[in-house]
């Protein structure tokens, strides 16, 4: 963070754990690893929380734990984020990163699966705006098989229900498996839309979004435009699984 200039950082776990069936020969180093199912693993937050608490104090001011590790379609699910925001008052400053759609980890995740505007999240998303909290949100914009808005509804109505939560999201709908399978020319437009049309949307670009902006290498300059149109509702992040390197920044 210093060598980047970064004075402050989202932080959070992964909310869901990958089960090691008995079948399989070895544990499963990722979420993708085999064909065994994933679960919501409340426990990822308690690990954020002690990794955090043991850093020094002025360490500690940087950084800004999100709290993830719920079950998305549980119509419980508020009322166990509100204990564990009581349990460590003042600590947790989001919620998140919710995973809703989401590739492969959607048809992995065990039972119901998730979607954006779903009863048990739109019960989160007013404890979130009760609490001042902003909720870092991943929903895909479409699946592997439409060059299309597929899932955009299911955004909108959580936007427009919620007007007094603020949404961060992930990677403006894009994933790695989307951008090597379709083009998806039509993100601009939705994205410029939506930012006109909600104030309480944010983007948190990423890598995958690079994809969309630098088709082929060439940079569509009007997502340049966009984000000069919005600069405070643009911001950078990665899982660990990216580099943060100094030139790829600038």
């Amino acid at each position: 963070m210093d060598k980047l200039n970064i004075d402050h950082a989202y932080v959070m776990g992964l909310p869901v754990i990958k089960k090691w069936d008995a079948s399989a020969p070895k544990a499963p180093r990722f979420v993708y690893g085999d064909d065994s199912s994933v679960y919501y693993y409340s426990h990822t937050d308690e690990l954020v929380a002690r990794d955090v608490e043991a850093l020094p104090a002025e360490s500690q001011a940087r950084l800004h734990p999100f709290l993830s590790g719920f079950n998305t379609t549980d119509l419980n699910a508020a009322e166990h984020i509100e204990k564990e925001l009581k349990y460590r008052p003042n600590f947790w400053q989001g919620i998140g990163e919710v995973i809703t759609r989401h590739d492969h980890l959607t048809a992995l995740t065990a039972d119901e699966k998730p979607r954006a505007n779903h009863p048990a999240l739109q019960k989160v998303y007013q404890l979130a705006a009760q609490y001042d909290l902003p909720v870092l949100l991943h929903t895909n914009i479409t699946s592997q098989r439409e060059d299309n808005p597929l899932y955009l509804e299911e955004l909108e109505q959580a936007l427009s229900t919620n007007p007094d939560t603020r949404f961060l999201w992930a990677h403006a709908g894009t994933t790695s498996t989307l951008t090597r399978t379709i083009k998806m020319k039509f993100l601009y437009e939705t994205v410029a839309d939506l930012l006109s049309e909600h104030d309480n949307l944010y983007i948190l670009a990423s890598w995958t979004l690079i994809d969309v902006i630098m088709p082929d290498g060439q940079l569509d300059r009007r997502w340049i435009s966009l984000i000069e149109a919005y600069p405070e509702r643009f911001m950078v992040g990665s899982d660990i699984v990216g580099h943060l390197g100094i030139n790829k920044l600038h």
